[in-house]
Parts: structure tokens; sequence; C-alpha cells
């Protein structure tokens, strides 16, 4: 494998910090593996600096890229690149001047090429300090996403715990502790450098400690030189949250939803779609105000595949780019390769049509997905690799395991999974539903 396969630029300018205040390498870490690593006795923001932990104890991993070395952290992009779809890998390396399709050529040429120099020559070693960051601020969320877990949503941790799946809630969160927040935002103090800081909860609007970092941001004058990211849910309006919001030169908004049926209720329990829809159009009224850069974010399952072109069609129509972080990997059981071939293919000809309706056969890669002159075109090329997806990943066995997840939600909630998608009844009653 060559290094055009497996080199990522990420680990010279990003990292993140997990709602425990452990330190991840890198956002798009937020699969199977990075739940593995939760046991793991890994630094936490408590016990080391964020520029320490960036500087020399991702000495090893920037060295092992550099190396050539394929990264099982690292597997999701490898998915990604497979089926077309644009990962994260790619993303950085275009940050950084790289690209795949001249990938020699281009990194050669990078202006960070001399601090990749620098690294090879020092065990991996960087003096830079990281400029785009996600930080989870914590677990707070009032919604229990049947796809989602306990170390993202104090609501589903209580629901799991009740329900016998988890023994106990997860770790504090690390936002709890004012001191904290305020010795990160004083690091970023003197940066002469635009920073990217993705602010994520639970749900960010409803977490307590974003309007701390909001305010911080402000009361040090940074509110100026950084790009806010945040994702909501939809579920909730905070008026007074919005117009700190206001105060921040860049906000990029990112608006959750599975689809726009009443189907996202059952998804991302207990949401109402009316509830949704209204504050999908609230805020992407306000970002065109602003000229906020927005995007709708999802996550699609095995449920969520069968409508996620009522999503597309409306990003489409709204000018309004659609985005999900990777292919779901965990609970493996939500999978899309999880359903059967007959409704594998209801949900490939359904986003064929859709992509054929919009009259486009190929489109050119497009990997700054962000990019507003593109939008239509990088929602097609995101509908495109999950067609690719569902037409070439190969079944998994986990059909079972989905149907007893389902039920035992569904004996605390009262609801069925039935009334929202009667097309799934053969092959929910075949595996024991």
């Amino acid at each position: 494998m060559s290094l055009r396969d497996t080199f990522c630029s990420s680990p010279w300018f990003h990292m993140m910090i997990d709602h425990d205040g452990s330190y991840r390498k890198c956002r798009w870490h937020m699969t199977n593996t990075m739940i593995k690593d939760r046991s793991k006795n890994v630094s936490t923001i408590r016990e080391i600096s964020p520029i320490n932990f960036f500087q020399n104890e991702m000495k090893q991993f920037r060295k092992d890229l550099l190396d050539g070395k394929k990264m099982e952290e690292c597997s999701q992009c490898y998915l990604q690149d497979r089926y077309g779809k644009v990962s994260g890998r790619q993303r950085q390396l275009l940050k950084s001047g790289a690209s795949l399709d001249q990938f020699d050529k281009s990194l050669a040429s990078s202006p960070m090429a001399g601090y990749f120099k620098h690294s090879m020559e020092n065990d991996g070693h960087t003096d830079l300090r990281p400029l785009d960051w996600q930080i989870d601020m914590g677990n707070h969320c009032n919604s229990n996403c049947v796809m989602c877990s306990p170390e993202f949503s104090t609501s589903l941790a209580s629901e799991w715990k009740s329900l016998g799946l988890i023994e106990k809630r997860p770790p504090k969160n690390w936002t709890t502790d004012d001191r904290l927040i305020n010795e990160f935002l004083d690091g970023l103090i003197g940066i002469d450098q635009e920073m990217y800081l993705q602010l994520l909860g639970g749900e960010t609007l409803i977490t307590p400690s974003f309007k701390i970092f909001l305010q911080g941001l402000i009361d040090r004058d940074l509110h100026t030189k950084v790009t806010v990211g945040i994702t909501t849910n939809l579920t909730v309006w905070k008026e007074d949250v919005v117009e700190l919001l206001k105060k921040i030169k860049k906000v990029n908004l990112g608006m959750s939803v599975e689809c726009l049926t009443p189907l996202n209720d059952y998804i991302r329990y207990p949401s109402q779609i009316d509830t949704v829809r209204e504050n999908l159009d609230r805020w992407i009224k306000l970002a065109n105000n602003m000229g906020w850069l927005k995007q709708i974010r999802i996550t699609p399952t095995c449920l969520s595949i069968l409508y996620l072109d009522t999503v597309y069609e409306y990003a489409y129509e709204k000018n309004v780019s659609v985005e999900s972080c990777n292919f779901l990997e965990e609970p493996s059981y939500f999978r899309i390769d999880t359903l059967n071939n007959s409704l594998r293919k209801q949900a490939s000809d359904k986003l064929k049509k859709w992509i054929s309706s919009k009259g486009s056969d190929t489109i050119k890669s497009i990997v700054n997905t962000r990019n507003p002159e593109f939008i239509r075109e990088q929602i097609l090329q995101d509908a495109k690799s999950y067609l690719s997806y569902i037409d070439s990943q190969p079944l998994n066995d986990e059909a079972t395991n989905l149907v007893s997840f389902l039920k035992l939600l569904e004996s605390n909630r009262n609801n069925s999974i039935l009334d929202y998608l009667p097309e799934y009844e053969e092959f929910l009653r075949t595996a024991g539903y």
C-alpha cells in the first residue's frame, strides 16, 4: 500500500477532546475504535495540556503515517475512500494543499512539506499547535436516538440504565470544571492564525458549557478570529444562545435530521417532525441572513435509508449541503448492510430515481464539500456514495440483533417501528419481531 492510500495531514493541525476530557487524535475516530479506546488508559485534559499532548503524545501517530502504515484508527476514512465518499482524510489533505489525484506532486509542494520533513527527522515531533479542534463539551442531551449511545446523551444514559443495558452512567463531563474551560481558552490567546472550534454536545444548544465557551471567546476577543462549528438536533431554539452566536465572526451550522417524515420521530426519539421542520426552516433563514455556512447532518442507518431521498430533495431545493461524518459502523446492527437484498434494492432504486431526476450521470469529485458554489453537486455526490455502499457492501448477519434491540427500546417507549416502516414488516418478522 502506497503513502497515497494511507497518509493524512490532520495530526499536524487537528485534535479532539472527548466529553470526558480524554484526548483523541481525530474527529473521525468516533466509531468502534474510539468507543473501545474508552476502556484504555488515555491522557486527559485534567492531567496534561492539549498542546503537550498534541506535540508529544501524538508523535508515534505522525511517525506511523509518515512511514506509510495502514492505521486501524483510520479505517473509516479507508471505507469512505472505497465507495467514493469524501473522507475526512481527503478534506484534511486539502487543507494542507495536497490531493489524492496528484498526490506526490501536491504533497511535495504543500506549504506544510517542511513540517512533515521536520517530524520525519524527529520521530514524529512537531512544534506546531492545533488550529482545528473538535471539542465535545459533554453528553447533555434531550434526545434518545436509536443509533446513539450513552456517551453522547444523558437522556439515553438514563434509559439504558433503566433497561439494564449499562451498569453505570458514562464519566462526568470535563466541562463541568470552569477552570479547565478557561485554561483551554487562555491557551488560544496569542495564536495569530484563524482557528476552527467544533463545539458539540449532546445537544449543543442546551449544553450548559456552550454559553461559557461562547462568552469566553468574546471576552478574550477571540471571536474575531475563530470559526465556531455547532450541530443542533432541531428540537429546541434558544434565543440567548443565538444572540451570542451572532457575535462570532464565522459560524458553521449543522442541523441533524434523518428523514423528513414521521420516521424521524422514531429514530430521533422523542422528536416531533413538525417542530423539527419548523426549526430547520428557521435556522436556514437565520444562516442565510448572517452569511453562515450551513449543512444538514445525517447518520444514515438501515432504518432511514429508504427515506434518505427526502432529505436530499429538501436540501437540493433549499441549496443546503448534506453531510454525514462517515458510514455508520457501530452499533453494527444499524448498518445499512443489515437489510436483506429486497429492501436494499428498494433503497437503491429510490436513490437512483432521485439522482436521475436531477439529470446527473457523472460529476467531478468535490473534496471541499463546504464550497457554496457546488452545493447541489455535493448533494448528488453524497447520494451516489450511499448508492455505491448499498449496492456493493457485503451483507452482514445482524438482523436478529437489530430486532432484539428495537423490541427492548419499544417496551419502554410504547411505540413500534412497523407504524413508521410498514415496508419492513416481512424483514423484521423473519428476524423475530
